[in-house]
């Protein structure tokens, strides 16, 4: 069985898109569609922009989903028979199950993204990755640290070995102090704009809320593995709920890859900007093939 997966921020580079737009009718069709929607020129800042400039939450997130998307459009032979997508990439998986049409999903996106900025300005942050510690050692931490006043959380279990965790800035430097104490190989904070998948996003998650009640959600036609509990969705109802709680949960990528091998995944095909997921896939399931997707 065919898994599709959908990477999330920190795929961006300059120039993404550009072979899309210059050699597929379909994409620059999506990409164009997609300037008009938002109301500026995306497509100048992924084909021109440079890294500062795609670093921006509200650039970066409708950059990498339009990449993803238009990439996706392209391919006839994709056909996932389940789908993820990492953080943001959850948007593109419900897009390729047929739960968001392309449209919507891109203005949900954006006012992710906006909710998102807002929130990393009202309450600064950021994060850091913890490298070849075990979660439960970094989670019992954080929680340490949090209880004494300075939030951080345990925000995306990337593979076994790496988790990114999420906070406040002292937070984040009192973890990076601890875990290391504890027998973290590495801690190293990232260029981040803030404290994404903690309790200091709660305002974007309001925000996001109201954006996806306006919004009509359709049943998958494949299931949807989301980040908040790792497991597979069709219905519209928990689709919702689980993409708003999304923003302040952690991301279980680990937990998604290991059910969706479990339910029958032996191929997964990485659908969007870089190859970030698929060496993650490799190292939590390194009996399945994984590989990024190609257009002929």
């Amino acid at each position: 069985m065919k898994a599709v997966v959908f990477p999330g921020q920190g795929s961006q580079f300059s120039g993404m898109g550009r072979d899309l737009y210059e050699q597929y009718p379909e994409a620059k069709r999506l990409m164009d569609q997609a300037n008009d929607i938002l109301g500026f020129q995306l497509t100048d800042v992924m084909f021109n922009g440079s890294d500062e400039d795609l670093r921006r939450t509200d650039v970066t997130q409708p950059a990498i989903f339009l990449h993803s998307v238009a990439l996706a459009a392209v391919l006839p032979d994709l056909k996932p028979d389940m789908v993820a997508g990492h953080s943001l990439g959850e948007f593109s998986a419900l897009v390729a199950a047929k739960v968001l049409p392309f449209e919507d999903a891109l203005r949900l996106v954006a006012q992710r993204a906006q909710a998102m900025q807002a929130a990393c300005q009202e309450q600064p942050g950021t994060m850091a990755a913890i490298l070849a510690l075990d979660d439960e050692t970094t989670a019992r931490i954080c929680q340490e640290i949090t209880a004494g006043g300075n939030v951080v959380v345990a925000a995306n279990y990337n593979c076994p070995g790496q988790l990114v965790v999420s906070g406040s800035q002292r937070g984040i430097e009192l973890a990076c102090e601890q875990l290391k104490a504890a027998g973290a190989k590495r801690a190293l904070p990232l260029p981040v704009g803030g404290a994404f998948h903690s309790p200091l996003m709660q305002s974007a998650e309001a925000a996001l809320a109201q954006a996806i009640a306006k919004t009509t959600f359709s049943t998958g036609i494949c299931p949807v593995y989301q980040n908040v509990d790792a497991a597979p969705h069709r219905d519209a109802d928990e689709i919702r709920e689980n993409l708003v709680r999304q923003l302040t949960a952690p991301v279980r990528w680990t937990q998604s890859v290991q059910r969706m091998v479990q339910d029958g995944a032996t191929e997964f095909v990485e659908c969007g900007p870089g190859k970030v997921l698929q060496g993650l896939v490799k190292k939590i399931a390194p009996e399945v093939a994984a590989q990024s997707a190609v257009v002929a």
